[in-house]
Formats: structure tokens, sequence, C-alpha cells
């Protein structure tokens, strides 16, 4: 039976709770997604490969990996026949209802997890009632399992009413790494969306308040920079080798000395960097796992174009080598106030709603940014909603958690605004 009802939907948001998996290895939540849409009266549901522009992924993880945790998800209990759709990390789906004429309403929702151990506190409510991360060393530490929900529950809302046009939910993968929301704007599915909601649940808003329209995108791109050298014995022989570790620490000290902008902000961290063997080992091999981001595309183009100049020359330097590849990246968007003026309209008629915010400031980064420029390069409207919640710590934290009952919060705005678009109010 279709999940109907609070109870249904908190046991499917704990179930993903419980699995967490990280960008393209989301083949447990997949599959349980698609076996809760299957129940539903859908004109079609995209899986997998049939959801993506598949040459667009970014930072896809090796066989290994993905074989890994295809395995743990069939030991886990997902569909073997789904998760044989999913194989090779095509990860992701689509439903699409068609409710006679009417607009074509989208609404995307991500579904991957973080690495990072979660809390087995007493005081962390997940630890407490059962449901904390059964995969060790990731969990759902940004709400993707809440937004997940939100979708499958706002579809069953819309297709419990008198919605008139196609609805579309988006069951994004690979936000994390800011790789899976290119190929899904990539896929076709998105071309003939007159209008996209994209929903964040927290954000470090408060239970009870709803940001119509969130603004403030910083585009990114995340790197990795492998510099090749040569070994050499560090004491009978150093100047035979070429000091990889050496190009590795030029570059990320002078990653720093990007110059300001006059346009807006820039960012850059070298987030992860290592390399080396040996105490007596010249390194002949190290890398730079970094990001660069800007408040603007244009800005995170110009951060992005010093930050390969910089690796490309600290390699000179010492006479290494550098590889340099894009791992993930996303562009900056803006929310359109018609779509934003529905959700508030929606907001404060909602049950649980106190506070209403007409817009927002993101201050990071979020690929949803891909299918809204998408919706939005083809005359279309796009929004991204915030939904709070009084999660107990801060978002990529060890205890993040979501107040379960704030999800029915975000589905009503949701579900009501694609109501009011679809009944042509904007």
């Amino acid at each position: 039976m279709p999940l109907h009802g609070s109870n249904e939907y908190r046991a499917f948001r704990r179930d993903l709770h419980r699995h967490p998996e990280p960008a393209w290895c989301e083949f447990y939540t997949t599959a349980r997604i698609v076996s809760a849409l299957r129940e539903r009266d859908l004109t079609a549901l995209h899986v997998g490969a049939d959801a993506l522009a598949t040459g667009d992924r970014m930072h896809v993880p090796g066989d290994d990996e993905l074989s890994e945790w295809e395995v743990r998800a069939r030991e886990a209990g997902a569909d073997p026949d789904v998760v044989d759709q999913l194989s090779g990390g095509y990860t992701g789906c689509v439903a699409v209802a068609e409710r006679g004429d009417g607009p074509v309403v989208g609404l995307r929702v991500d579904i991957d997890a973080l690495p990072i151990a979660e809390s087995d506190s007493p005081d962390h409510v997940p630890a407490a009632e059962g449901f904390r991360s059964e995969n060790e060393g990731y969990m759902h530490a940004c709400g993707h399992d809440a937004h997940a929900t939100m979708g499958l529950a706002t579809l069953d809302s819309v297709l419990d009413s008198e919605f008139a046009g196609t609805l579309k939910v988006f069951f994004q993968p690979g936000e994390e790494q800011v790789a899976g929301g290119r190929p899904m704007a990539e896929s076709g599915h998105l071309d003939d969306v007159d209008h996209l909601f994209a929903v964040h649940i927290g954000l470090d808003h408060p239970s009870g308040e709803v940001v119509c329209g969130i603004d403030g995108f910083l585009a990114v791109r995340h790197f990795l920079a492998e510099f090749t050298g040569e070994s050499a014995h560090a004491g009978a022989r150093p100047e035979a080798g070429r000091n990889a570790v050496q190009a590795m620490a030029a570059a990320v000290q002078n990653l720093y000395a990007i110059p300001r902008h006059a346009d807006g902000p820039t960012r850059v961290n070298a987030g992860v960097v290592g390399g080396g063997t040996a105490t007596n080992v010249i390194p002949e091999e190290s890398y730079i796992e970094g990001e660069v981001r800007g408040a603007t595309t244009e800005l995170a183009d110009y951060a992005s174009e010093h930050a390969d100049r910089i690796l490309t020359s600290a390699a000179a330097m010492y006479d290494c080598d550098v590889e340099v590849a894009t791992k993930g990246e996303a562009p900056s968007a803006k929310s359109d106030g018609a779509l934003a003026d529905v959700v508030g309209a929606v907001a404060a008629d909602a049950d649980g709603v106190t506070s209403i915010l007409d817009r927002g400031d993101l201050g990071g980064s979020e690929d949803a940014t891909y299918l809204m420029q998408r919706v939005q390069d083809r005359g279309g409207l796009a929004c991204y909603v915030g939904i709070g919640t009084d999660h107990p710590s801060g978002h990529h934290t060890d205890e993040f958690d979501v107040v379960e009952d704030d999800i029915a919060v975000g589905v009503d705005v949701l579900a009501g605004a694609i109501r009011r678009v679809g009944a042509g109010e904007l």
C-alpha cells in the first residue's frame, strides 16, 4: 500500500536514515524510493541511467567502491532488480505524474549522505530511538533523508488533489559532491518543465520558519591535483629526487594568495592534502583535494583560472608534473520572485508555520542550481525553498538531526505551492 500518513512517512525517513550512502552509491536509497514510487499511479518512472545524462557524471567512485556499496545494499534488503538497474553507480530517479492539461511542475530533492560517523550519544534521537546509521562512517548529516521523504509525501499530496498538469519529482544523487545536478539537468527531463521547486530543511532556520526564496548560492568547483616527481634517498642522493610534496606545499600556500576581486567575494580551500611514503625518501607523489567558490559563476571561474595557474606553476618550480581534474562543480543561481510569492501565500495559511522570510541567503553551494538554470534558460521559473527545523547541531556534524514534524510543514508548503501553480495562480 502507498505510504499515506505521518507514521508511514516517519518509518520511510528513518529507514533511509539507517542506510546512508555517498554520491553514486545510493543503491539502497534509490531502490527504497523506487519501491515506494511503483505503488503510486505514475505515468512514468525513470530509474538510474534513464534519469541521467550519463556522460556528465562527475566524481564517480572506482569500481571496487561501487561494488562494495552495491553488495551492502543487497544485503540490507534492497530490491535486487532495482539494484541491477543502478549497477555502475547510475543512481537516482525521476517520477512523472500526468494529470491533464496544465503546466509541467518539477520538484527536486537530493538523496545522498556524508562521510561522517554518526553520534551514539543517548541525547541523539536516532541513537536513542534505534535508527542510527548502520553504515559506519556515513550518516545523513544534512537532512537529505528528510528531503527524499518530502518528495514522496508531496507527490502523494498532489496526486490526492485536483492538480491539473504534470508533476515531475527529481530524486537527485550526488549533491554533497556537487556531482549529480548537472547529469540530471542535462538528462532532458527538465526541458519541458515550466516551474521548478527545490527544497532544503534546516539551514539554521528554526522550526516553523519558511524561507520562500533562497539566493546567495556560491558557484563552486571541486578539484583534484595530483603531483608526480621522482623518488631518491633523502640522505645519500637528495639532489637526484624531484620532491612532489614541496610542489604541493608551494601550491597550497599560493592558492590562498589568489587576489580578491572587486566584483564580489571568492573562496579557496585546500581541504585534503597528502603525499610521501617514508621520512628517508624524497616523495614522488602528492595531491590536493580542494575547491574554489565565487559569489557568481564568473567569480568562481576567475578563482578557478588562478588556481589552475598556481598548481601548474608550483609543479614547474620543483620540476614536477601535475594533473588537475574537476571532480564536481555547480553554478550560482537566483530564485524567481513570482514563485517565491506563491510559496509565501501558501505558507501564510499552513499549519505549523510561525515565521515567513521572503528571501534568504544560502552562503554555500548547491547543485540544484544546474536544474534551476536549465529551467530558467528555457523561459521557466525556479525557486529554492527553505523549511526550518530545530536541528540540535550544525549541518555536516555527527549530531545533526531534524524535527520530524517539520517534514509535514515542508510537504504542506510544497504541495500547496505546486497546486496553486497548476491552477495558474502566479
